[in-house]
């Protein structure tokens, strides 16, 4: 849907300014004459021209529809709901989202609506989930659900962004070393040494590498920025970035670790989904879609098209071999037993705590490799300062 703003007159005569959202301004004017305004005068609102942009987080989601879900169990209506959340917002960006949600609401649109409006501001998992639990009636069991859904994503992510932070700052840290080492502590020495006479060993390699560091830092810069814009432009490309989800899904224990959030993610969006009463291959469609893997999604086009000849969830999923077979029996066992969305959901809490064990096992075994490359690093300046030390305390005696 595009905004418009409107200029209308009432039955009195009145000038009325707004903005509408609408697919075109034919239905524009539908919807305004219902109203009983007349728009004399309509333009597109141009993307630049959006005040809102703002998009909704993990832990923000899931707070909101804790909220919501409270409000609607105890019996009040959406409407008034989300006039709560708006006043009790503190943040001016999601603030001015929900009061627009709100004023759509008002003027009839259901909540499914107003969220594709806000194309971006929400996931579309979020969005697709409301749609579901308003044309069910259980929009109240669905906004809880997705509460906890949420809420579990912002724990799988803290876990992950909490096992790399260590290893971020010891990569900062040796690179501050490095640059020190070559741009004030090697300059130093090297200074000691006399005049005139060859530099010994390798302290004549290290002062190329120390003087371009020094003097051209610029170059160094400017190539860091350009490989980054290449890398950039190279992940836009199809077949790059499919060449490189696939490589983070078979690399050696990084691949096994990615596989393993991967199938938490799977399985706990699976269940959601399916337990809100979406068919299944939108449900398929819609879980491959969060885990952001174009590898995946290519993987999943012939899952879809065996489930829609009429295979099973697990058989269907067991030829693409990137889920271990426990999940697969889980599914199977789902299958028989009727109870899909709950075993999927308590496979996601497992492999939730696999996943958590699983990045604590691979930082345990980066930081020492880390810490050796750091010493090598130190060790051959220190290689090359020792013969200058020496040859200047002998020259001074």
């Amino acid at each position: 849907m595009a905004l418009f703003n409107y200029v209308a007159t009432d039955l009195s005569g009145n000038v009325k300014r707004g903005t509408e959202h609408a697919e075109d301004s034919h239905q524009l004017v539908e919807l305004l004459r219902g109203r009983d305004l007349f728009v004399t005068r309509s333009e597109v609102v141009k993307d630049k021209e959006v005040s809102v942009r703002y998009k909704f987080k993990t832990a923000k989601l899931s707070i909101f529809c804790r909220q919501l879900s409270a409000m609607l169990y105890s019996g009040i209506n959406l409407v008034r709901a989300l006039h709560i959340l708006m006043t009790q917002e503190e943040d001016k960006k999601a603030k001015e989202v929900l009061r627009e949600i709100y004023e759509e609401l008002q003027r009839g649109r259901s909540f499914t609506e107003c969220l594709e409006m806000k194309e971006g501001v929400f996931p579309e998992l979020f969005t697709g989930m409301m749609a579901a639990g308003e044309s069910s009636g259980n929009l109240d069991m669905i906004v809880d659900r997705v509460a906890e859904h949420y809420a579990k994503e912002h724990k799988l992510k803290n876990v992950v962004k909490k096992a790399l932070t260590y290893p971020a700052i010891l990569g900062i840290m040796m690179v501050v070393i490095v640059v020190a080492m070559f741009t004030f502590i090697l300059p130093m020495f090297i200074s000691m040494y006399p005049e005139g006479e060859s530099l010994p060993g390798m302290a004549s390699q290290m002062m190329a590498i120390s003087d371009f560091i020094i003097n051209q830092w610029y170059i160094l810069i400017g190539a860091i920025v350009i490989i980054v814009l290449v890398v950039r432009a190279l992940m836009r490309m199809p077949s790059v970035r499919l060449a490189f989800d696939k490589t983070k899904l078979t690399m050696p224990k990084v691949g096994k670790l990615v596989r393993i959030i991967y199938t938490a993610r799977f399985g706990r969006t699976m269940a959601n989904l399916f337990a809100s009463g979406m068919q299944m291959v939108e449900c398929i469609e819609k879980s491959v879609g969060t885990l952001n893997n174009k590898y995946l999604l290519y993987l999943f086009d012939e899952v879809l098209n065996d489930i829609k000849r009429g295979e099973p969830l697990s058989q269907a999923i067991e030829k693409i071999n990137i889920f271990d077979g426990m999940f697969v029996s889980t599914i199977y066992i789902g299958e028989e037993s009727g109870r899909l969305d709950e075993i999927l959901s308590k496979s996601a809490d497992y492999y939730d705590e696999e996943a958590d064990t699983a990045m604590q096992k691979l930082t345990t075994m980066i930081e020492p490799l880390m810490i050796i490359v750091m010493g090598v690093i130190v060790a051959v300046v220190l290689a090359t300062i020792f013969p200058l030390m020496y040859g200047s305390f002998e020259n001074v005696a």
